[in-house]
């Protein structure tokens, strides 16, 4: 629950509008349908890559109901072989644990390392959903509101064609 509280009082300190509820902890996508609302918003799959440097970090959203595979990826952002982050890289940038992963963890990348990667499709919701950093609660934000978060954290991010 600290990782969530985390989230909701920055999200509280900064008159960001948004709705939380819980649920059993569902650390994987199939998990967490089991608890959703039909609240009407897009529920997001959220991974965290490295290049393979180590130098470079890379959140990337899109509908959960979606699948993607590593190779289309790597030739989608044009950032070189991916691989998925290690836990140990996940906590230390993002302050979150494998299962847990969203973009409210950019919150916790002081020095903005991790550059965000959305579908563009998510541009056309009109909200968005997220673990708040703890996969026992969702949060339903508008997706202007959720800019406005992004505005906030200071990492780079983008909206870009991850699926043909």
């Amino acid at each position: 629950m600290e990782r969530e509280t985390i989230v909701l009082d920055f999200l509280n300190n900064h008159g960001i509008q948004y709705e939380v509820y819980h649920h059993p902890a569902s650390p994987t996508i199939e998990e967490a349908k089991a608890h959703w609302r039909n609240d009407g918003s897009k529920h997001c799959k959220n991974l965290f890559f490295r290049n393979h440097k180590g130098n470079r970090h890379y959140l990337v959203c899109f509908d959960c109901d979606r699948n993607l595979a590593i190779h289309d990826l790597e030739h989608r952002l044009h950032q070189g072989k991916l691989t998925f982050a290690s836990p140990q890289r996940m906590e230390r940038y993002l302050g979150l644990e494998p299962g847990s992963v969203s973009p409210f963890g950019l919150i916790n990348d002081q020095e903005h390392h991790v550059h965000l990667f959305l579908d563009s499709t998510l541009q056309e919701c009109k909200s968005l959903s997220f673990h708040p950093n703890d996969c026992r609660a969702t949060i339903v934000i508008s997706r202007t509101e959720f800019e406005h978060f992004l505005s906030l954290t200071g990492n780079s991010y983008e909206y870009i064609d991850l699926f043909e």
